[in-house]
C-alpha cells in the first residue's frame, strides 16, 4: 500500500523531512503511519492529523493512495 505523508511546521523540523511516500503493508491507521514515517519517534501531544484533507484521530484507518498530514497544535493569541 502506498501512502503519501506530509509534515508541517515544527513537526517537519522534528522528523527532518517535509514529506515521504510509504510503501508498506504493515500500516493500518494514522498512528501506524506516524510510527513508520517518523522512525519510531513518539507523536507529540495534541498533534493534528488529516487524511485526504479531513481531520481525523490517530486510530483512523488508512487505505491505498491516501495522503496523511501531520500538523503541530495551533495556538492563538
Amino acid at each position: 500500500m502506498t501512502i503519501a505523508v506530509k509534515f508541517f511546521a515544527s513537526l517537519r523540523e522534528q522528523v527532518g523531512k517535509a514529506d515521504i511516500t510509504l510503501d508498506s503493508q504493515t500500516v493500518s491507521s494514522v498512528s501506524d503511519v506516524w510510527k513508520l514515517a517518523s522512525g519510531g519517534q513518539p507523536m507529540p501531544a495534541n498533534t493534528l492529523m488529516a487524511v485526504n484533507m479531513d481531520y481525523v484521530d490517530a486510530m483512523h484507518t488508512v487505505t491505498e493512495g491516501d495522503e496523511v498530514a501531520f500538523f503541530p497544535p495551533v495556538t492563538g493569541g
